[in-house]
């Protein structure tokens, strides 16, 4: 009954950790303001209204590079990588196939996360449409973070 209990609990923690890691990759940089007159006289609750509908904008008028495609060519690399890395090492230990597959799986692993971690951010052209939004109504972009 303990082992069940102990299975279950790791299952959890292990979702809750993969959701913080996707919410956390998802994240992405946002924009700095200085904090000028304007900024000081609407608020930070007003200014992060600003700031959204600002990217939903962007959203609608540029073509921001595609993260899951990244995501995907970064596994794929990583997992090519893996297999001919794996199949050369395998096949000095006499195992070319096995040591492929090994290979595979920890290199697309590897690729993945590192693809995630990386995180390429929104174009120069987005942030620079949201840049140029924001000053419209009266903010001073400094930088994104």
């Amino acid at each position: 009954m303990l082992s069940t209990f102990t299975k279950s609990t790791f299952r959890q923690k292990l979702l809750i950790a993969l959701l913080a890691l996707l919410l956390w990759g998802c994240a992405g940089p946002q924009p700095v303001l200085y904090p000028n007159a304007h900024y000081e006289g609407v608020g930070q609750e007003q200014a992060e209204r600003d700031i959204a509908e600002c990217r939903e904008l962007a959203d609608a008028h540029t073509s921001s590079p595609n993260q899951g495609q990244e995501i995907a060519q970064g596994t794929a690399v990583g997992a090519g990588v893996g297999a001919t890395s794996g199949a050369v090492i395998g096949a000095i230990q006499g195992s070319a196939g096995k040591g492929a597959a090994v290979g595979a799986a920890a290199g697309a692993t590897g690729g993945f996360l590192r693809s995630m971690l990386r995180g390429s951010g929104p174009s120069q052209t987005y942030k620079n449409f949201v840049n140029t939004c924001l000053k419209e109504r009266g903010y001073k972009p400094i930088g994104w973070e």
